[in-house]
């Protein structure tokens, strides 16, 4: 087991304010309201003739429809990287992470036992977005859809097919693949058998920070196995503040901000502080298991 503290971020109205694709939309001219309300049309449309689809990615044939045909001209993965550079964050929000990532280097008594702070993003859009974002240098992991470009009908290069998904329940499995140490430790997968105490990320040593009910089942598992739990709301949005509060009373997140992540805001001084916490935990536990397989000291025989 690895002696590290997890901090997994949702992406929209998390970490940016407002949607990732925003900007896409900016830049082709295209009407969000009207797109979203086209994707929900159809939605209902499905659901009438009795078919399952899942609300949380479905989004994605409406991009790659629209790509294909010239509407989203030219949007293929390169494009989606580039967007990432245009993502309006939160305040405080790259320099946090930096700030967090580093917050433990410092300290012998933390470097000794190779304690460490890792960032992940766990995303219902596109993972290429977020890996053109200035986040990247501080992430130790992104889950979020992926797509395979392909060719439109005018030869260009667009996003063509959808690979990977992850939507609001699945975001538990891109939890448990972090617990295991998917893709940091060789062989290990989803399903391999590991004994709680020797997983790379102990739930206990996680903190999931989101802005909404679609995100109850991470918060719930981590939440039941020792985790902490935060919730953001948009300064001012008195609705989503009341929202993130009735999670609070239920007992679905420790605490809840504004997002903002300035230095001495709420959310900086209590994820900080919570890190801290964690940190200390670890630090007992080692020596509590070292003094416990230590030997008592010879004595003389009187």
């Amino acid at each position: 087991m690895a002696n590290i503290i997890a901090v997994i971020w949702d992406f929209d109205k998390t970490l940016v304010d407002g949607y990732m694709q925003d900007p896409m939309f900016e830049e082709y001219g295209i009407d969000s309201k009207q797109f979203w309300a086209e994707v929900n049309s159809t939605l209902d449309q499905y659901e009438k003739q009795h078919l399952r689809v899942n609300k949380d990615v479905f989004y994605l044939n409406y991009f790659i429809k629209y790509a294909k045909e010239g509407i989203f001209k030219g949007l293929n993965n390169q494009r989606l990287n580039g967007f990432g550079k245009t993502q309006q964050f939160y305040p405080g929000v790259p320099e946090f992470l930096k700030e967090t990532k580093e917050l433990l280097k410092g300290e012998d008594k933390y470097a000794e036992l190779g304690i460490q702070v890792e960032h992940y993003i766990i995303s219902t859009g596109f993972a290429e977005v977020i890996r053109g974002s200035q986040l990247m240098p501080y992430l130790d992991g992104v889950w979020g859809c992926e797509l395979l470009d392909g060719t439109a009908d005018d030869g260009s290069s667009v996003i063509s097919e959808v690979v990977y998904t992850i939507d609001n329940t699945t975001k538990t499995r891109a939890v448990f693949e972090i617990n295991k140490g998917i893709g940091k430790l060789d062989g290990i997968d989803v399903n391999s058998k590991i004994p709680k105490e020797l997983r790379r990320v102990r739930m206990e040593n996680m903190i999931y920070i989101a802005d909404g009910p679609s995100d109850i089942p991470a918060f719930s598992v981590i939440k039941q196995n020792g985790g902490a739990t935060f919730a953001i709301y948009p300064k001012g949005d008195v609705r989503a503040m009341q929202q993130v509060d009735q999670m609070r009373a239920d007992g679905r997140v420790d605490m809840y901000a504004e997002a903002d992540y300035s230095p001495n805001t709420t959310a900086n001084m209590w994820i900080t502080q919570k890190i801290r916490e964690m940190a200390e935990r670890m630090l007992k536990a080692e020596k509590d298991r070292v003094a416990a397989a230590a030997s008592p000291s010879p004595r003389h025989i009187t």
